[in-house]
């Protein structure tokens, strides 16, 4: 991570700190829920130290001020769920990816799904971190999705997103639906006309006879 912690006194709106759970009040979370202040609560990390060792298992919290506020306001917050450290953060996009390592290549760090995270007092987790290239991934993973579960019924699509995959009805509700109707309409149209898999192969791996119209297959024909 780029934030580090501070010794500064300036003041911000957005401040870290980790909680490890043993040691943490049973009912943190509802002591954060009770503050009203915006929050996130990381997955559970299980993560490893550069030489392979496990680290304690802990998770990351965020608090978001309506305000700027000081380090020692926000101390007082993190106190009252036994937070270990103050971190204030600079980028709030960045430093909320981090919380589910979306960005970050470092193979002791684990991939955590963002619907895992807590969200409380009205924080909006998927809409901070959301960008234009997630949109993209969660387009092509529910193309994916339909092809490998054979479905064609945008509502089917989207009642399985709503209450599975917050992002995929996220995306669908704000841009990608018209390429996903599109999609779904062009996968009906083929299957009505009982066009067989085998001729729906993406064009990338075909080659057409331009006398003949016969698909080629460069698999099949790989000196032609």
């Amino acid at each position: 991570m780029s934030d580090k912690k501070s010794s500064g006194k300036g003041r911000t709106r957005n401040f870290a700190s980790v909680v490890y759970p043993e040691s943490a009040p049973e009912n943190y979370e509802e002591i954060l829920a009770g503050t009203h202040i915006p929050s996130f609560i990381s997955p559970l990390h299980t993560d490893k130290n550069p030489d392979g060792k496990e680290k304690k298992e802990h998770r990351h919290v965020v608090i978001m001020f309506d305000s700027v506020k000081t380090e020692e306001q926000a101390k007082e917050i993190f106190d009252l769920i036994g937070g270990v450290g103050l971190e204030r953060i600079t980028t709030l996009r960045g430093y909320a990816r981090y919380l589910c390592h979306l960005d970050d290549p470092d193979p002791n760090k684990n991939q955590y799904f963002p619907e895992d995270v807590i969200c409380l007092n009205g924080a909006d987790y998927i809409g901070i971190i959301g960008l234009a290239i997630d949109k993209y991934k969660a387009i092509f993973e529910m193309v994916d999705f339909c092809e490998e579960n054979d479905i064609d019924s945008y509502r089917e699509l989207f009642i399985y997103a709503r209450i599975h995959r917050n992002d995929w009805a996220r995306v669908l509700c704000d841009s990608g639906t018209y390429v996903i109707k599109e999609y779904l309409k062009s996968k009906s149209w083929e299957r009505e006309r009982h066009i067989e898999r085998s001729q729906r192969t993406p064009y990338s791996m075909q080659k057409v006879d331009p006398e003949t119209g016969e698909i080629i297959d460069y698999k099949e024909n790989e000196d032609v």
